[in-house]
């Protein structure tokens, strides 16, 4: 996750100058209050003097705090600290809470007896959320205050975690984990604008690598410690910790977080497209679920996906027409994603390589602990345990990635990621009835060490081939379009695993060798995939330098002082 630092260091090169003017300016010197986040972030032109603290500490929480109250003297002040603390622990518990139940799924499917397709929706429906809910944060945070966004994120975050919980069926366990991922979807997003917020350019990249380690830990541990606790209590006491980690987060957003920005009332966001894409993502998925249990000839198949389809098509011609009379100032409210980012060649290359890694990376996170628990007959915990170290590695080699990347560019890092990840699949896809365990937990320490030396650098490498002023709305649109493959990769990669294994058993094989085969084959065409990212790279990832921070931070002091020397 240590990318989002470096997608928006170039966005935020013209700050330098301003920066420095600020830190020279008289402590007395008036101003006017701070701009509010629109879709790029802003930050106060000049100092303003911090105002006098209100009675009661909670009224003096909701002050905002300004830059030059926040930083002071190369460090952060307490306030600020703490503020970004809570921050990070509650982004922290939202990728933590995504991949929590992979390792109890099998256990859930069972409890509920229902189909893993649909069982699956468990973790799909919180990458789906999440991807519709990225483009609403420049509205978010723009319209509301931090400390609005965080408590009620977290609120709806615990409710959602007591439904999961004490819920009788799945369609309720399935909201409550609805719920979850609008309560977490946005607070990665608000992490962001706070750190940019805050640190000045120079500082931003160390920065944002330090809370991306952290965020990168929370995948490592999430399916280990579910499946203990699954093994333990069952798969409710997931959500019974969640539910105290929620209320533990409401307080301290309560009583210990600051306001970051100025908020702006008279913001509005297209709620109508956000309908437009949950109808149209949605509906594809229920098609794709419905397949296995009905004939494709069946109106619950086909039609889902018809809707779904032609959601999906009036969302995105919505967004075109809507970003063009924005821009010709025939309205005031932009599109919920500005999609004519994808006209640059590059950045459309780099966004497809990274939808195919979450595409292809979702589905294993599903497949692997069916295999170790169904048909190895292993615990939830041994499933959780033999996932841990590539989790591991990932988090490793996504903080050594961005440093390879500012040295030798996104071209060479890449290759070496991609390259790591098809081997790692080829060779998981030769696993069979009596493999041992362990070698499944070495392939996948492969795969997940490309994946971290793929997303990142390809990721800025795109962004970096944006002009200044696009690369927020192109980090929002990679973003979704990466969550939304995420999330259809599990339920298209299980429906052919099923697909392939009803055909073996029709043909008299026993069911879990033919559901082995199933599994077998589903990692075949991911590594399919995987090789089709090799040629993408090697084909489409050019450019001098391509990739390199550095270079980033140079072309956009470049833009902001036009005359300095290159």
């Amino acid at each position: 996750m240590t990318e989002h630092g470096e997608e928006h260091s170039k966005d935020h090169g013209d700050q330098h100058t301003d920066d420095n003017r600020r830190a020279a300016a008289p402590a007395t010197k008036p101003s006017t209050p701070s701009k509010p986040y629109t879709r790029d972030v802003h930050h106060e032109r000049k100092l303003t003097p911090p105002a006098p603290p209100r009675s009661g500490h909670l009224k003096s929480l909701s002050q905002v705090l300004t830059r030059q109250e926040a930083y002071r003297d190369g460090h952060l002040s307490r306030k600020a600290f703490a503020s970004l603390a809570i921050l990070t622990f509650i982004t922290f518990i939202g990728n933590f809470t995504q991949l929590q139940l992979s390792a109890a799924l099998p256990t859930l499917v069972d409890d509920f007896g229902i189909t893993v397709t649909l069982g699956q929706w468990m973790t799909s429906i919180f990458q789906l959320t999440m991807g519709v809910m990225v483009p609403l944060t420049a509205y978010l945070t723009r319209r509301f205050s931090t400390r609005q966004i965080v408590i009620t994120s977290m609120t709806v975050f615990t409710v959602g975690s007591v439904l999961a919980w004490l819920s009788p069926t799945f369609p309720l366990a399935l909201f409550g984990r609805f719920l979850e991922a609008v309560g977490t979807g946005v607070m990665w997003p608000v992490l962001q604008i706070t750190v940019f917020s805050i640190y000045p350019l120079a500082r931003r990249g160390m920065a944002m690598g330090i809370v991306g380690m952290a965020m990168a830990v929370a995948p490592a541990i999430g399916p280990t410690l579910g499946g203990v606790q699954t093994d333990a209590n069952g798969w409710r006491s997931i959500f019974l910790s969640l539910t105290v980690i929620g209320c533990i987060s409401i307080l301290l957003a309560v009583f210990g977080l600051h306001n970051f920005g100025k908020s702006d009332k008279t913001a509005r966001a297209d709620f109508f497209s956000v309908g437009l894409s949950i109808i149209g993502f949605g509906g594809l998925m229920f098609g794709f679920t419905n397949i296995q249990a009905y004939p494709f000839s069946a109106p619950i198949v086909w039609l889902p996906m018809v809707i779904g389809v032609a959601g999906i098509v009036w969302f995105v011609l919505r967004q075109i027409f809507s970003e063009k009379k924005f821009k010709e100032g025939k309205s005031t409210r932009p599109a919920l994603l500005d999609l004519s980012v994808l006209k640059n060649k590059y950045f459309s290359i780099g966004t497809v390589i990274a939808s195919l890694s979450f595409f292809a990376f979702s589905s294993l996170v599903v497949l692997i602990p069916l295999y170790i628990q169904n048909c190895r007959g292993y615990s939830a915990t041994i499933s959780g345990l033999v996932m841990l170290p590539g989790a591991i590695a990932q988090a490793i080699s996504q903080f050594f990635g961005g440093r390879a990347l500012d040295r030798f560019g996104a071209r060479p890092v890449a290759m070496v990621g991609t390259i790591l990840l098809c081997f790692g699949t080829t060779m998981m896809s030769t696993i069979g009835l009596h493999t041992w365990i362990w070698m499944i937990s070495i392939y996948q320490f492969i795969r997940q060490i490309g994946m971290g030396f793929v997303m990142m650098p390809v990721t800025t490498w795109s962004l970096n081939c944006l002009k200044p002023a696009e690369v927020s709305a192109g980090s929002a649109v990679t973003n979704t379009v990466r969550q939304i493959a995420g999330a259809i990769g599990s339920p298209v990669m299980i429906l052919i695993m099923y697909s392939i294994a009803a055909a073996q058993m029709a043909g008299g094989q026993q069911a879990i060798p033919a559901n082995v085969a199933g599994i077998e084959w589903a990692l075949r065409i991911s590594a399919i995939i995987n090789f089709v990212m090799i040629l993408m790279v090697v084909f489409g990832v050019k450019g001098e330098d391509a990739g390199s921070t550095r270079a980033a931070v140079r072309r956009a002091l470049a833009h902001a002082t036009p005359h300095a020397t290159k």
